[in-house]
């Protein structure tokens, strides 16, 4: 703490005017020193404000793993503290992020392991076996190779081909998106308008908005394009999600959960390719026989897929596009992996005969 000393003088000439203008009166002088009184009381009064602010400006009023999960900061060292972390954060984290071209197509990723396996969005690494470039934080450019998709989610991968021999890819950790809450600080990185030569990858500091389902994650880190299959860090660092599209306000941005890769890594690792284009639900035209677990059809809604292709009431469905179906919900899971506009076969069990249809994939309108 530190004190100011104050001195309220007047000159000679002052008060020599002041004696020849009001003479010297007792009522006079006693004014006069009140009001210098109140001065000085006024101005004491303002430092001692100023020093009780700058103290409090130098206090923390919450630890920093608090601030970060959302506690709203209260002092000016809760700010220093948040951004210091930031920039460190940063720093840790951009080698990691990537910019992805395939084809025409171009977006960002970020690797997730020693080997080079590269998360980025469905819509970005399109079919699997296409020739991907990817471009690290330092410009060196590199090939990979696109694997799988899951278009529903919006969830794509992709195996850098090179090798390094005297190093491993630098990576980043794969978080755990259930633990995400509404409110937390997180960070997200990518490549907006496209690669650009003469600057890094761009990051957004932002907080979570909400996760739905396990299935979308919203912030308020502004993405456009070129950030597409870019990463979204938590606090510490780790993936939590991938960049994907933009909602109906540009404050509203949407994020595949990093639980999806983790949860379908097999299929996608596998160069599968599954799912529809968020927006194109597929459908068949059909309803479940009522609290029966049995695959069998109890309704055809006319004009629908399934009315074209010959399915009726009464069909037990057994396969469908050569996978076993055992009840009505893998049915209705089997279509939802499929793109409206694909042709798929349905093995069916009608009276005491086996018949085969072939099906092609509706959209659902509304």
């Amino acid at each position: 703490m530190f004190k100011r000393t104050i001195s309220l003088r007047m000159s000679r000439d002052d008060c020599g005017r002041v004696r020849r203008a009001h003479g010297h009166t007792p009522a006079l002088r006693i004014a006069a020193a009140i009001a210098v009184a109140c001065m000085a009381l006024s101005i004491v009064r303002t430092v001692q404000a100023e020093e009780a602010q700058s103290q409090a400006n130098q206090e923390t009023t919450a630890p920093l793993s608090e601030l970060l999960k959302g506690t709203a900061p209260q002092s000016l060292t809760d700010l220093k503290a948040i951004q210091t972390h930031v920039q460190s954060l940063i720093e840790e984290v951009l080698p990691t992020t990537v910019a992805v071209q395939v084809g025409a197509a171009q977006g960002s990723g970020v690797i997730i392991s020693p080997e080079g396996y590269v998360l980025t969005a469905a819509h970005v690494s399109g079919e699997p076996g296409r020739t991907a470039w990817l471009v690290l934080h330092d410009g060196t450019r590199v090939s990979g190779t696109t694997l799988g998709v899951y278009r529903t989610l919006d969830a794509g991968l992709i195996k850098i081909n090179q090798a390094r021999r005297q190093r491993l890819w630098q990576h980043a950790a794969m978080g755990d998106s259930t633990d995400v809450a509404p409110g937390q600080w997180c960070l997200a990185a990518g490549h907006p308008g496209g690669f650009q030569s003469n600057r890094p990858p761009v990051v957004r500091l932002g907080r979570v908005l909400s996760l739905n389902d396990n299935s979308t994650i919203t912030t308020d880190c502004t993405l456009i394009g070129g950030d597409s299959g870019g990463p979204l860090f938590d606090m510490d660092g780790k993936v939590i999600g991938v960049n994907s599209r933009i909602g109906n306000q540009l404050t509203v941005n949407l994020h595949v959960p990093v639980n999806t890769f983790r949860d379908k890594w097999d299929r996608l690792a596998q160069s599968d390719s599954w799912g529809h284009t968020p927006g194109r639900e597929p459908f068949l035209g059909v309803q479940g026989e009522p609290e029966s677990d049995d695959p069998k059809i109890h309704r055809v809604f006319p004009g629908t897929p399934a009315a074209e292709a010959g399915l009726k009431p009464g069909d037990f469905v057994l396969r469908f596009a050569g996978r076993s179906v055992g009840d009505f919900a893998t049915l209705q899971s089997y279509v939802s992996d499929e793109e409206p506009g694909n042709r798929v076969t349905l093995v069916i069990r009608r009276d005491d005969r086996t018949l085969e249809l072939q099906l092609v994939i509706g959209q659902r309108s509304g």
